[in-house]
């Protein structure tokens, strides 16, 4: 009897953490993918998604890669992407001149949008990959570093 007790409480106890394991993640708003095919600095999944103020979330990555300064890059809010060189605490205006990203904002064009940027040795492309929520829009993000091709 005790055996049998024993399972069924193993059993709770991984459901239960199994529930929570996945709360967790259900409120994550970059997804990373793991393909080690390519050489991304980063590739991955992202919302913004309407907040109870109305205003879309922001998400702010900060890096610090080899060979590469520190440098920050923010998605979002809604259809705008920034890459700043350097870290900071304070925001930084995404139409400001330090925003190396021209345009900074995506258009959209019959609900799709799309845009490449190559810009001091980085090359960020984002696509709107649509989204599971109204209130949302998902963008695919790949971060990659520019392949320089030499002549001898």
């Amino acid at each position: 009897m005790t055996c049998r007790r024993a399972k069924w409480q193993l059993v709770a106890a991984f459901t239960v953490a199994t529930c929570l394991g996945m709360a967790a993640l259900s409120h994550a708003q970059f997804s990373p993918f793991t393909d080690h095919t390519r050489a991304a600095l980063l590739e991955g999944n992202w919302q913004s998604c309407r907040e109870n103020d109305g205003q879309y979330s922001e998400r702010v990555y900060d890096a610090r890669w080899p060979g590469l300064g520190p440098f920050e890059l923010h998605m979002g809010p809604y259809h705008e992407f920034a890459l700043y060189r350097g870290i900071q605490d304070e925001h930084r205006a995404h139409e400001s001149a330090e925003n190396l990203l021209k345009p900074y904002n995506v258009e959209m064009k019959a609900n799709a949008g799309r845009y490449s940027w190559d810009v001091d040795g980085l090359n960020l492309q984002v696509v709107l990959a649509g989204g599971s929520r109204e209130e949302c829009e998902s963008w695919y993000v790949t971060l990659t570093r520019v392949e320089t091709i030499s002549s001898y």
